[in-house]
């Protein structure tokens, strides 16, 4: 995939008209990939879908790559917002009430509409896939990571760094298979199923550390 190419500021005090613009096109990309899947999103298409022109995207995107990765990018940064906005520890939460709600607030932002069309995106696009689409991919590893020592607070790295990485595998293979489906998945057995996981895990190297 092409290299985004940065939106051009429209003159004469428009921004706020540009950025409606601009979220506007990027909704209708997001509701066109998972309507009708990746494939379906032409840039005639989403110009239809969303009652602009051709050079509207031009304008805003460089080219229909770059609207791919504007998804992408908008995407990611709701997810890292989520994982790096999660409360401290409380002491007044055991740890399965913590991870129960870590991994609730993981799922919400991984579930939304434009990380689902995001994480599409990247899987459509993983032969020709732009240098910083992976770089999201590694950042959000890493903040998984962190996730892990989060919900795991005094456990070692490499058990924190287990933590956070089951976690990221686990919602990534749900939301691939929401993808996939054609009628909305009920995950809410498999998402408990992890925090009864985790969460015994945490408590067993606890119990080894006393």
């Amino acid at each position: 995939m092409a290299p985004q190419v940065p939106p051009r500021r429209p003159a004469h005090g428009s921004q706020l008209r540009a950025d409606r613009t601009r979220a506007l096109v990027i909704d209708e990309t997001v509701r066109c990939i998972l309507d009708e899947g990746f494939a379906a999103a032409s840039a005639k298409h989403i110009t239809e879908r969303a009652g602009v022109t051709w050079g509207v995207i031009q304008y805003h995107f460089g080219d229909r790559d770059g609207l791919m990765m504007s998804v992408v990018d908008q995407g990611f940064a709701q997810l890292f917002r989520a994982l790096r906005e999660l409360p401290p520890r409380s002491t007044t939460l055991n740890t399965r009430d913590r991870t129960q709600f870590s991994i609730g607030a993981a799922w919400e932002a991984f579930s939304s509409p434009v990380s689902m069309a995001a994480i599409e995106i990247l899987i459509a696009t993983r032969a020709m896939r732009d240098p910083a689409a992976s770089r999201h991919l590694a950042e959000l590893g890493t903040t998984f990571v962190r996730l892990g020592r989060h919900i795991g607070e005094g456990l070692a790295s490499r058990h924190a760094a287990a933590i956070g990485n089951r976690i990221w595998s686990s919602l990534r293979g749900l939301v691939v298979a929401q993808l996939v489906w054609l009628d909305p998945l009920d995950t809410t057995r498999e998402r408990q199923t992890l925090v009864d996981v985790i969460s015994t895990y945490i408590d067993q190297q606890e119990r080894l550390r006393s």
